[in-house]
C-alpha cells in the first residue's frame, strides 16, 4: 500500500474528526459569510491558473488544509437561509448524517445480488409516495435530479407511444415512431433537453396557450391542440412553474383522456411539496392521475445534491426501456432490480439521506419547513410590493417571488442589483411576460422571518445604490 495512504488508514478516526470539525465550522459560519463571495477572494486571481497534479500527495490532512485555504472561501453559502437562487434547499441535520453514511457505506444499490440497499430505497419511495398522496399504482426510483427524472419519465412515454403504434423505440429506435407531439403550456427547460437526448427532438415540443396572465395551460386550448392532429401524443403538465409556481389543472387535463389518447407526464419538481400543507394541497389535486411524475428532493425535502425521484404507473414499460442484460446483474422479473429502471448502472444509495430526514422529522416536520418557507415568500412579496423601487410581476402563490425594478428594468440594471446585494442574498435572473426580472425561491429549512428582513433590506439598499 502507498505509504501516505497507509498512514491515512492508520489515522482514519482522527482524520474523520478533523473533517467533522471543518464541516461544523463551515455550517456555523453560514449566517455571517457572504452568500456569494465577491470576485478577488483568495485563489480567484491565481496568475498561475490551476495547480498541477502532485506527484506525491501530502495525505488527507494536507488536502483538507489546502481546500480550506484555497477553495472554501470561494464557495457560495448555498446551504444557508438566504441563498434564494434557483430552487435550492439545504441539508437538514438528519439528511447530512445520512449523506455522510452514504459515502461511508459506499453502496451501489442496484442489484438484489448485493445487500439491502435497494430495499431501503423502496421503503423510502413508499414514504415519499405517501407524502405526496400517490396511490400504490405508482412505483418509484431515485435519480440524480429533476432533469434525469423528466428524461426517465419521457423515455417511458416514448415507449408507450411505440406500444400504441405497434413498435418498440427501445428496440427499433425513436425513428420508428415517426413524428411525435409533446404538448405543454410552460415547460421547464429540462423538457426540451430530455427530448433532445431521447431522439424525439426539441422541435417535437408544441407550446400550448396558457390562461390569461398565467403560466398554467389553458385546458380548452390543449383540447383543441390534441384534436388538431389525432393520434397518440405526450402532454407535459406543470405542478409549480419556475417563475411563478403556477399549477396546471391536472384533473382537467386527465379528463381530456376521455376524448384523446395521450401520456400525461407531470413535472412537480418542487410543487409536489404543496401537498404537505393543508392550505395548499388543493394545488396538487390530480397528481395521482399522472402516468409519470417528477419530484426533486434536493429542493424542498432539503437533502444534499444530487437527489430526485421518478414515479410511473407503467414500470413494465420502464423496464423495457432500461433493462440491462448481463450475467453479473440481478434479474428483471416482475419486480425488477433498480439497475433495470434508470439510465444508471452505478447508483449510489441516494435514498439514505431522504430516509434519514423522513425518519427523523416525519410528515409534520417537513410540513413545518414547507409552510414556513411559504410564509417567508409571502412576507418578502409584501415588503417588495410596499417599496416603490420594485414591482411584483405575479402573485406569490407558493414559495417564489417574481419581481423587477419599477423603473428601467433592464438586464444590466438587474445584474447590478443582484451583485450589489450578493453578500446578503442570492437571487437568479429570469424573464417573465417579456420583462427582465428576478426570482427569490424559498426552500431552505433554515430560513426564517429574520432572513426575510435582511433580504428585503439588502434589496432596498442595492436598489438605492444602482439608482
Amino acid at each position: 500500500m502507498d505509504r501516505t495512504l497507509a498512514a491515512d488508514l492508520a489515522r482514519l478516526p482522527d482524520l474523520l474528526d478533523a473533517t467533522r470539525r471543518a464541516a461544523a465550522d463551515a455550517l456555523a459560519a453560514l449566517d455571517a459569510r457572504p452568500v456569494v463571495p465577491p470576485a478577488g477572494k483568495p485563489g480567484a486571481d491565481d496568475a498561475a491558473g490551476p495547480e498541477p497534479l502532485p506527484e506525491h500527495g501530502g495525505g488527507t490532512e494536507a488536502a483538507l488544509a489546502a481546500f480550506r485555504e484555497r477553495w472554501e472561501p470561494r464557495l457560495s453559502a448555498s446551504a444557508g437561509p438566504r441563498y434564494l437562487g434557483f430552487v435550492t434547499g439545504g441539508a437538514t441535520p438528519a439528511a447530512l448524517a445520512g449523506d455522510w453514511l452514504t459515502a461511508a457505506h459506499d453502496q451501489n444499490s442496484n442489484s438484489a445480488l448485493d445487500g439491502a440497499g435497494q430495499d431501503l430505497e423502496r421503503e423510502t419511495v413508499g414514504w415519499l409516495r405517501a407524502l405526496f398522496h400517490l396511490s400504490p399504482a405508482h412505483s418509484g426510483t431515485f435519480v440524480s435530479g429533476a432533469t434525469m427524472s423528466n428524461t426517465t419519465g419521457l423515455a417511458i412515454a416514448r415507449e408507450w407511444l411505440g406500444e400504441r403504434l405497434g413498435v418498440s423505440p427501445a428496440d427499433d429506435g425513436a425513428a420508428a415512431l415517426g413524428p411525435v407531439r409533446v404538448l405543454s403550456g410552460a415547460p421547464h427547460s429540462s423538457i426540451a433537453k430530455a427530448l433532445s437526448v431521447l431522439g424525439l427532438g426539441r422541435n417535437s415540443l408544441v407550446k400550448v396557450p396558457t390562461l390569461p396572465g398565467r403560466e398554467a395551460v389553458d385546458p380548452a386550448a390543449l383540447d383543441r391542440a390534441l384534436a388538431d392532429t389525432p393520434g397518440p401524443a405526450v402532454v407535459v403538465a406543470n405542478a409549480g412553474t419556475v417563475n411563478t409556481v403556477d399549477f396546471d389543472d391536472i384533473r382537467a387535463l386527465a379528463d381530456l383522456k376521455r376524448r384523446h389518447e395521450f401520456w400525461l407526464h407531470t413535472d412537480a419538481a418542487f410543487g409536489a411539496f404543496a401537498a404537505l400543507s393543508p392550505d395548499h394541497a388543493h394545488l396538487t389535486a390530480g397528481l395521482d392521475a399522472s402516468d409519470s411524475l417528477c419530484v426533486d428532493l434536493h429542493k424542498w425535502l432539503n437533502v444534499p445534491y444530487d437527489s430526485a425521484v421518478q414515479f410511473t404507473r407503467r414500470r413494465d414499460l420502464q423496464a423495457r426501456v432500461f433493462q440491462n442484460s448481463a450475467a453479473y446483474l440481478g434479474p428483471l422479473g416482475d419486480h425488477p432490480d433498480l439497475v433495470h429502471l434508470t439510465p444508471e448502472n452505478s447508483h449510489r444509495l441516494r435514498a439514505l439521506a431522504a430516509w434519514f430526514t423522513l425518519r427523523a422529522y416525519g410528515r409534520q416536520g417537513h410540513r413545518e419547513i414547507v409552510e414556513r418557507d411559504i410564509a417567508c415568500a409571502r412576507a418578502l412579496g409584501e415588503r417588495l410590493s410596499a417599496d416603490p423601487a420594485f414591482t411584483l410581476l405575479s402573485p406569490v402563490r407558493l414559495n417564489v417571488v417574481c419581481f423587477t425594478l419599477a423603473a428601467d428594468p433592464t438586464p444590466a440594471r438587474l445584474t447590478a442589483l443582484r451583485e450589489a446585494a450578493a453578500a446578503e442574498v442570492f437571487v437568479t435572473p429570469t424573464v417573465f411576460g417579456g420583462t427582465a426580472a428576478l426570482r427569490a425561491a424559498f426552500s431552505n429549512w433554515r430560513t426564517t422571518q429574520a432572513d426575510v428582513h435582511r433580504v428585503a433590506q439588502a434589496l432596498t439598499t442595492a436598489a438605492r445604490e444602482i439608482a
